[in-house]
């Protein structure tokens, strides 16, 4: 086992052990923080929600975009952001994709149009791609020694599983203290300060020669962004609209031609190959549907609780805690005791709770109470996800050969953003249908505000049912898997095959 070695510059003594452990906590302190900037932004907005459709006019359906905005550039050029930093160097690559996403935040705390923001939310995810890979290559050039790496791999796992409680606490806090424009501002503060620290404490990775794909990358972000704006257009013009129609019409082009780009390109952005494996296909078919089913969750609840029931941001925000701790705890857990059920009933059990605890949710009422109607099924789902995304992480990075661990990773992570962006617009699409339909057949005598929270119930319980039919079908899915190996043989095997520096950890986060 190595000794933990710390780079100095040339003709000076090496640091003593306490100044290297010193500026190793910076270092980690430094990484840490953009990790909690860029998985915080995915769940810091969903409070703002119904503030953000007030002041700037979105459609019920069209707050979707909110989230997709961010979520689609982030996932579609993750890949292309690890190539980047490959060739490039990590910390420049951390440099470049801080400043994208501090500048955007700005532009989105300034904006006065939904338009704008959008284009700001878009410019986010485009900067998280680029830095959001350097935070697992810091780590491992900075930490060589195993131990050391291990901790700070582990805190790192702790930061982006705890990022949706602090997300949905921390959007609480700025909309109801300050206002909703303070979920963006409070980037560039944390931005510039990582941009003043990075170069100081981080020193740069070794520049690896590669091809940049950038036709894959674009084609399939492109692509998977006509898919969701087609479903979007449909929830509020109908299936018969000639703008969704042309949006799918694109999606087929274009993702039809990022399969093709991906089978000729000497180094493609993203392996298809991996996809033969049949517990990887799988698998991220598995993390797709849960994607869609947790983020669409927070989603239509965040809504629900601040629109109907009238509690406040922090209200909204504090009453997911549960939930959140829960995720934590239960994944804890599952790691523990993943070697006796194995992952396939892990996944399984999981599913199975994250479906019962949506059709749970699927039965509530404008006047339900708080706690059984809703605390109850946010801790059934909450111990679902926690359970199942162990379980489905170790059946994704089982058996992967070593030149394949990086785009492995990179894969799971990507499909965790589009699962999430794709699922949320399916489940938009039904919560438009059903919403129609219910002002159709709203019961008679209810005042207005009546009237629209039995409108917005009717659309969030009918998504909720469709999101536990999602659930369902990655049960049926552990029936299609193999069974994985959980002892030493394949932990062996994953410390002789250490993940490429330029790629993201595959550590899959809560919704």
């Amino acid at each position: 086992m190595s000794e933990e070695t710390v780079t100095s510059p040339a003709g000076q003594s090496p640091p003593t052990a306490g100044a290297a452990g010193r500026r190793n906590g910076l270092v980690l302190l430094v990484v840490l923080t953009l990790q909690t900037m860029l998985v915080l932004d995915v769940n810091v907005v969903n409070i703002a929600l119904p503030d953000l459709k007030a002041a700037l006019g979105f459609t019920p359906t069209g707050l979707s975009w909110v989230l997709s905005s961010y979520l689609l550039p982030f996932g579609g050029l993750l890949l292309l952001g690890g190539r980047a930093g490959d060739v490039l160097g990590h910390r420049r690559g951390l440099l470049v994709g801080v400043t994208v996403f501090t500048l955007a935040s700005l532009l989105g705390g300034l904006s006065n149009s939904a338009g704008m923001l959008l284009a700001a939310r878009a410019l986010q995810g485009v900067g998280a791609a680029l830095a959001a890979p350097s935070v697992l290559a810091l780590i491992a050039t900075h930490f060589t020694d195993e131990k050391a790496r291990a901790k700070a791999l582990g805190m790192y796992a702790a930061v982006s599983g705890s990022g949706a409680a602090i997300g949905l606490v921390g959007g609480g806090l700025l909309t109801d203290w300050l206002s909703w424009r303070w979920v963006l501002f409070i980037n560039v503060p944390v931005g510039a300060a990582l941009l003043i620290a990075a170069p100081v404490f981080l020193h740069e990775t070794e520049r690896k020669p590669a091809r940049f794909d950038l036709g894959g990358a674009l084609t399939s972000t492109v692509g998977m962004t006509a898919l969701v704006y087609g479903f979007i257009r449909a929830a509020e013009s109908g299936w018969g609209d000639a703008l969704t129609l042309v949006s799918f019409a694109a999606a087929v082009v274009l993702l039809a031609v990022f399969v093709l780009i991906e089978t000729h390109a000497r180094q493609p952005i993203t392996p298809l190959r991996l996809f033969a494996d049949r517990n990887r296909a799988t698998g991220y078919l598995a993390l797709l549907f849960v994607m869609a089913a947790g983020n669409s969750m927070f989603f239509f609840l965040t809504q629900f609780l601040q629109e109907v029931r009238g509690f406040t941001p922090i209200q909204a925000g504090l009453a997911f805690v549960p939930l959140a701790l829960l995720i934590l705890a239960s994944s804890g857990v599952a790691a523990r005791i993943l070697a006796k059920p194995g992952p396939r009933v892990l996944t399984a059990v999981g599913a199975a709770a994250i479906s019962f605890g949506l059709l749970w949710f699927a039965r509530i009422t404008p006047e339900a109470p708080f706690v059984p109607a809703l605390l109850g099924p946010m801790l059934v789902a909450g111990l679902g996800m926690g359970t199942l995304l162990v379980g489905v992480t170790t059946v994704l990075m089982s058996g992967v050969a070593p030149e394949e661990t990086g785009a492995a990773s990179g894969l799971l992570n990507v499909m965790q953003q589009i699962g999430g962006a794709l699922g949320l617009a399916v489940m938009v699409t039904v919560f438009g249908a059903a919403g129609r339909s219910a002002a159709d057949g709203a019961p008679a005598g209810l005042d207005a505000k009546g009237t629209a929270d039995y409108v917005l119930t009717e659309g969030v319980t009918t998504a909720f049912a469709w999101g536990a039919g999602f659930t369902a079908l990655t049960i049926l899915l552990t029936f299609v898997m193999r069974s994985v190996p959980t002892g030493g043989g394949a932990q062996q095997r994953a410390e002789d095959s250490p993940e490429q520096p330029g790629s993201p950890a595959p550590h899959v986060t809560a919704p």
